[in-house]
């Protein structure tokens, strides 16, 4: 019989230094974007969050906004929730930040960095359907 040992001491992921634009630079070098994995359960409040049902009982689910809402969620530094950051481009809140300072391919390299770190190396969709389930 296995000990529960291996579930009472699991293995931290450590969060990951992602550079995905070359041009933040401070002193000559690249700054990296930090990133940390998503749990399931923050996962499953984000599924939620974007699933809406209309009166009829049909779901419809807002992907976009929730790959948004999930990589943003993900980046610990920089700090999305900086007022001078988020004032420095015009925004409010972090997911309008990060959408506003990165173009469509460094967004997409960190969208990409966060599902691989959370474990979602596989097709996203067959994940959420499973999620909704």
């Amino acid at each position: 019989m296995k000990s529960l040992n291996a579930f009472l001491n699991p293995i931290v992921v450590e969060n990951k230094e992602v550079i995905v634009s070359n041009r933040f630079v401070e002193d000559g070098k690249s700054v990296p974007f930090i990133i940390r994995p998503i749990t399931q359960e923050e996962n499953k409040l984000l599924i939620k969050k974007f699933t809406k049902r209309d009166k009829k009982g049909n779901e419809t689910f807002d992907r976009a906004e929730y790959v948004q809402s999930m990589t943003a969620s993900a980046v610990v530094f920089p700090d999305l929730t900086n007022a001078e950051l988020q004032k420095a481009y015009g925004v409010l809140g972090e997911s309008t930040l990060l959408q506003k300072m990165l173009y469509v391919g460094e967004y997409a390299e960190l969208a990409q960095a966060v599902q691989e770190l959370s474990g979602l190396d596989s097709d996203i969709n067959e994940d959420i359907e499973e999620a909704k389930n």
